[in-house]
């Protein structure tokens, strides 16, 4: 017999049932990868289409008009080496925040921890991440630009992209459960957060006294951390790294932490 009892406390994040329905984990992200582009003309070549389009106008407005500093590489690449982590997260984020809702019918009906979905949501962007890391590699042969000899960091700032979107996401997926307003909320964060984010610009450009506070943004050390395992130099990384793995610990640990303490409810709010 198998009693099911609701969790306590707040640090309770019942990492036994995860591994326990560690299939459904897998269904899940799976099924969130192959209904992406389902019923698309151009299928997942889409993937590759929004970074690079996205590249060519940056390029053309802040690289050619505005003439906004690159710390000395071809601004295409300098913008396309950030705009890579910012799609991973930006749509880890977007799924997982609305996660909980979308998947209503589950929730109300089977038990299974709930903290999967969101997990699994976040995981979506990763396949076109990869697709479009190809088109990087070719830049970067075109440009004649060699990776650095630390690159090996490179998953390491990938892993951090996903865990600040997976941050973010369990505080909204379950906001989002108890207040609607959230959903219409996430797409104005999104276009908030990216200028936030060096993306576009470097931070070079900024004064030193406010780094510490630009650094509380983890997506910060993320983009820039980018750049220095691919392209050899990022103005401020270490300070910034530090920070984006600090910020993103705690935005973790009490995402999860609120999450938990409110999933109980979910079935009768979605």
């Amino acid at each position: 017999m198998t009693v099911i009892e609701p969790s306590t406390g707040w640090l309770s994040l019942g990492f036994r049932d995860l591994w326990t329905y560690r299939e459904l984990f897998y269904f899940l992200a799976w099924r969130d990868i192959k209904v992406r582009y389902k019923q698309t003309v151009v299928g997942a070549a889409w993937a590759i289409l929004q970074p690079v389009l996205a590249m060519i106008v940056f390029s053309l407005i802040f690289g050619r008009a505005a003439g906004l500093s690159s710390d000395g590489y071809p601004y295409p690449i300098f913008v396309f080496s950030a705009l890579l982590p910012w799609q991973l997260f930006s749509t880890a984020l977007t799924q997982s925040s609305t996660s909980i809702v979308v998947n209503r019918q589950l929730v109300t009906k089977v038990y299974f921890p709930r903290l999967i979905i969101p997990v699994s949501s976040t995981l979506s962007g990763v396949v076109d991440f990869l697709m479009s890391f190809v088109v990087l590699i070719a830049l970067m042969a075109y440009y004649g630009i060699a990776p650095p000899v630390w690159v090996f960091t490179l998953p390491l700032f990938v892993v951090l992209a996903l865990a600040t979107a997976l941050a973010a996401g369990l505080w909204l997926s379950a906001l989002n459960a108890r207040y609607r307003d959230v959903q219409y909320t996430v797409p104005l964060l999104m276009q908030l957060w990216f200028f936030l984010t060096p993306v576009v610009y470097s931070t070079s450009i900024l004064p030193a006294k406010f780094e510490f506070l630009y650094g509380l943004n983890p997506m910060v050390g993320v983009v820039q951390g980018f750049r220095w395992a691919l392209l050899g130099s990022a103005p401020h990384i270490g300070v910034l790294t530090i920070l984006a793995f600090v910020m993103t610990f705690v935005l973790l640990a009490t995402g999860a932490a609120y999450f938990r303490r409110t999933e109980k409810v979910f079935a009768d709010l979605v």
